[in-house]
């Protein structure tokens, strides 16, 4: 018996009804989402989006890093995006501890992470301005593209736009 037995018998379930095979891989919809991982986020469904509409891109705390970063190069120059909306939301784990406690909690485990930054976020709208403007100044992407951020909240579903 496997750890992962229960997940590849949805799939077989998932695959019998399967729909989606003629999609084309880029951004129906020309969006890209920049997102959390926090499994209370549907961005699809959220959004009014349906599967190949927009490319997501999740990590803790909706961070604009530079991976995210690399991938919305790829995203524009290769698979259709046109605009894009970074997206945190409220409750979220990333706001409720410091770099310095990650560091401290896996130091406790045995396990050196002061190697690591994990974009911690004391502020949210500051995290947020910040990230924007990472997008908005970055060299490696179109000049005027237009990028939007807004703060989901996981207890009404509502989605609020915050303009900088």
């Amino acid at each position: 018996m496997s750890a992962f037995d229960d997940l590849y018998a949805a799939n077989a379930e998932f695959a019998r009804d399967f729909a989606d095979s003629g999609l084309t891989g880029r951004a129906a919809r020309g969006l890209g989402v920049v997102t959390c991982m926090d499994s209370r986020i549907d961005p699809l469904g959220l959004l009014g989006l349906k599967p190949g509409d927009a490319k997501i891109l999740r990590n803790a705390g909706a961070r604009v890093t530079d991976d995210v970063l690399r991938t919305l190069v790829l995203a524009v120059y290769v698979l259709g995006v046109e605009r894009v909306l970074v997206m945190p939301h409220t409750d979220c784990g990333m706001t409720k501890v410091t770099d310095a406690d990650v560091h401290k909690l896996t130091a406790d485990r045995g396990v050196d992470t002061r190697s690591l930054d994990f974009h911690t976020v004391p502020d949210q709208h500051e995290a947020l301005r910040h990230d924007l403007t990472r997008i908005r100044t970055s060299p490696f992407l179109p000049q005027g593209m237009p990028v939007a951020g807004a703060i989901y909240d996981v207890h009404s579903g509502r989605l609020s736009p915050i303009d900088f």
